[in-house]
């Protein structure tokens, strides 16, 4: 094992003296072509091309003496740190920091980024990544080959963002481009580069804000989920009303729990009435598509995402005929539209489905065509009786069966 190892951050500026002093004395040096060629790096010292950061820590590991890994940015965030550390090559090391590509994008841009969020693109988390840039005001995407600003623009076709677009920070050839997400497609984009995209609702992090990234969507002090009409029309949503057995606040807590939305997810939320499920599931952080074909539902789903604060994209047209344009979907609830809507949805492979039906042989009918193609089923009955607290007499009552459907090749 090398005697030493030093990770140094490399940020365009001159480096350190404990930078320069750790150089001095390497007998190895892992790096990039344009960290390899620093004047800093001795001539006589092994040169290790960092393609691979495994194979690279593999040589490091065999390596009598002091080696020396040069990194672009902060080393340590969304870096090889990690996978130098890790438990399979055993490597202690030392490390010297650079300003993160991260915050020089956000200095060159002269912005604010304690309400960013920061994600990794590579070929495999593009869509995921895109999620969040659907869902959130503000974020910063680190790209790679194959997962880029034009690949990015893309999958967000339909929506509107800004890109500062930073490339090869640090370099003679950086370059700060800011263009509509409409545009970014049209050109050929230099590696490495920083995405930032822009959303165009409000700033998400007050002033005095005490947490890094997107704030929770309190409007006048509303805390909780699953929330009945009367919180909406308090946030400011005067049209929210509950229609049908679909609506009421039990079930949707229960919709919500089984399909567990988060941050890089997408949800269909299909026939979605008084808007109050989509809402929800973007104050978790997913990002969220709004579908129904009546056009008073959706002014109702807009307006109670404008008083949360949240982007909800809302589409207007008839499942399952509109579903066939829309992006993939992780998780789904059926507001409506029974077992051809059931079955569209199943064609797409989302993680999760959950739906409702009134009565058992509706409830029978879909639990069928949920049933197979990688799918398990289930199924349940619930109840929920409101209560006048001031006589203890009941109120009204919602008999309702859900069904939630979970493919099974995916863990739990």
């Amino acid at each position: 094992m090398a005697d030493r190892v030093t990770v140094i951050g490399w940020d365009g500026s001159p480096l350190t003296r404990a930078a320069t002093a750790a150089l001095s004395g390497a007998t190895l040096v892992a790096g990039a072509a344009h960290h390899l060629a620093l004047p800093e790096v001795p001539p006589n010292a092994e040169r290790v091309r960092l393609g691979s950061v495994d194979l690279a820590a593999r040589r490091i590991a065999g390596h009598r003496g002091s080696a020396v890994v040069l990194a672009d940015g902060d080393p340590g965030f969304f870096g090889v740190v990690r996978t130098l550390r890790a438990r399979e090559h055993g490597l202690e090391v030392e490390v010297v920091p650079a300003v993160s590509s991260v915050a020089t994008a956000f200095a060159r841009a002269g912005m604010p980024w304690d309400d960013a969020q920061i994600v990794v693109a590579h070929p495999r988390t593009l869509r995921r990544a895109v999620n969040v840039c659907r869902a959130h005001h503000k974020v910063a995407v680190l790209t790679s080959p194959g997962a880029g600003p034009a690949e990015l623009a893309l999958l967000l076709d339909g929506i509107h963002r800004t890109f500062v677009i930073c490339e090869e920070l640090g370099t003679a050839r950086e370059r700060v481009t800011v263009l509509t997400s409409d545009k970014a497609a049209d050109h050929a984009w230099r590696d490495p580069n920083v995405v930032i995209v822009v959303g165009s609702g409000p700033e998400t992090a007050a002033v005095g804000g005490w947490i890094a990234g997107r704030m929770p969507a309190y409007p006048q002090g509303i805390r909780g989920w699953a929330l009945p009409a009367d919180a909406y029309r308090a946030a400011g949503a005067e049209r929210m009303q509950e229609s049908g057995e679909g609506e009421f606040p039990g079930l949707r807590a229960a919709q919500l729990a089984r399909l567990g939305p988060r941050t890089g997810d997408l949800l269909w939320d299909i026939g979605s009435g008084s808007g109050a499920l989509a809402v929800e599931a973007a104050r978790f952080g997913a990002a969220v598509l709004a579908v129904d074909d009546d056009p008073a539902a959706c002014a109702r789903t807009e307006a109670a995402a404008r008083a949360f604060g949240v982007p909800v994209q809302i589409v207007r047209g008839r499942a399952p005929h509109v579903l066939e344009r829309l992006p993939e979907p992780d998780v789904v609830r059926i507001g409506g539209g029974g077992v051809p809507v059931a079955r569209a949805v199943m064609d797409r492979r989302p993680e999760r489905i959950v739906t409702h039906a009134s009565n058992r042989d509706e409830a029978e009918a879909l639990g069928a065509a949920l049933t197979g193609d990688g799918y398990t089923v289930e199924c349940s009955l619930l109840q929920s009786v409101d209560l006048d607290t001031e006589v203890w007499t009941e109120r009204e009552r919602s008999v309702v069966f859900l069904l939630s459907a979970c493919r099974s090749d995916l863990a739990p």
